[in-house]
């Protein structure tokens, strides 16, 4: 097969697991992450939706947009070579995939916790 038809099958296939592969990881951490964003913005559900939103925003820019940025195959001579390219693109990919993730709950961890203590704090200010 003529190197330039591989090539292009492998952008066929990297892309759609690329991008379904951040959509999901996506769904997940945001659908969770509202939980904390209510806890963070003391259950105030209006500004804790929308940060939630404009995060899962950034999240798919940055990520979609890494994954184009990493998609450059220059050539493959075999089925083989395309296999194995696209096992280290999308591992690669997988792999800051999982950062990114692990830095968004450190956020949310973090914001949390100072939230707490802004709570505890105004708390014993009161009393």
């Amino acid at each position: 097969m003529e190197n330039n038809n591989l090539v292009l099958i492998a952008y066929a296939i990297y892309l759609p697991i690329t991008i379904l592969l951040t959509v999901f990881v996506s769904k997940k951490l945001f659908t969770n992450a509202k939980i904390f964003m209510l806890d963070i913005f003391s259950g105030k559900e209006e500004i804790a939706s929308a940060t939630n939103k404009l995060f899962e925003i950034g999240f798919y820019l940055l990520n979609i947009g890494f994954a184009f940025l990493i998609l450059e195959i220059y050539s493959l001579a075999t089925y083989q070579g395309m296999v194995e390219t696209l096992a280290q693109k999308i591992g690669g990919f997988s792999v800051y995939l999982g950062i990114v993730l692990f830095a968004n709950l450190f956020l949310l961890f973090r914001g949390r916790k100072v939230s707490k203590a802004n709570r505890n704090n105004n708390h014993q200010l009161t009393i």
